[in-house]
C-alpha cells in the first residue's frame, strides 16, 4: 500500500485504520511536546511545527457545507460556518484534511474580491470536476476518522454525543 492511501498497482484508494490511528498519535505526540491542551492549540503546534500558518476564520458557507480547507501560496485558510453545531468536531475534521496533505481548495487572490456565492460556486465545480470520486470519499473518510479519534482520545466528545457505535461499525466495515 501507497501511503496515500491507494494500492501499490494503482487501483482503487483503501481505508486504512492504522494509518489514521497514526497519524492522530503523531499530532497527540506533537500535542504533548508542545504542551497544546485544546484543538485550537493543536491547530498552532501544527502551524508552527509545518511553518506554514494556518488560519482560522468564520464565514457563511453554502448550506451542508460546515468547513473547508484553502490553501493559498504561503498559508492554509480553515474556513468553518457561522452557524456550526459543533466548531470543535468541524475544526478537528480540517486539521485532518491538512494532516494527510489532502489538496485544499486552491484559491488565487484574484477570487477573493468575488462575491461568496461565486466562490463557493467555483470551489463546488471543482471538487467535481477534478478529482476522482472513489479519492473524495478516502479523503472525508480519513479526516473524519482523524476527527473522532482525536477528540475520543483529547476526551472533548459532547456529553450527548456516543461515538461509540459509528466507530465499532465503521471498524468492523473497514
Amino acid at each position: 500500500m501507497i501511503a496515500n492511501g491507494t494500492r501499490a498497482d494503482g487501483s482503487r484508494p483503501v481505508r486504512d485504520h492504522r494509518r489514521v490511528l497514526a497519524a492522530v498519535d503523531a499530532v497527540l505526540d506533537m500535542a504533548a511536546q508542545t504542551h497544546a491542551v485544546t484543538v485550537d492549540d493543536i491547530v498552532q503546534a501544527l502551524a508552527d511545527r509545518r511553518r506554514r500558518p494556518i488560519e482560522v476564520v468564520y464565514e457563511d458557507l453554502g448550506p451542508g457545507v460546515w468547513g473547508q480547507r484553502r490553501e493559498f501560496p504561503d498559508h492554509d485558510r480553515i474556513v468553518l460556518a457561522r452557524s456550526l453545531p459543533n466548531v470543535t468536531r468541524t475544526l478537528a475534521h480540517e486539521i485532518g484534511h491538512i494532516v494527510f496533505r489532502h489538496p485544499g481548495a486552491a484559491v488565487s487572490e484574484a477570487t477573493l474580491a468575488a462575491d461568496d456565492d461565486l466562490i463557493a460556486y467555483m470551489l463546488s465545480q471543482r471538487s467535481s470536476s477534478w478529482s476522482d470520486p472513489d479519492r473524495e470519499a478516502l479523503h472525508e473518510w480519513e479526516a473524519e476518522a482523524f476527527a473522532v479519534r482525536l477528540l475520543q482520545r483529547l476526551g472533548q466528545f459532547d456529553r450527548g454525543d456516543d461515538w461509540r457505535p459509528l466507530l465499532c461499525f465503521d471498524e468492523a466495515l473497514g
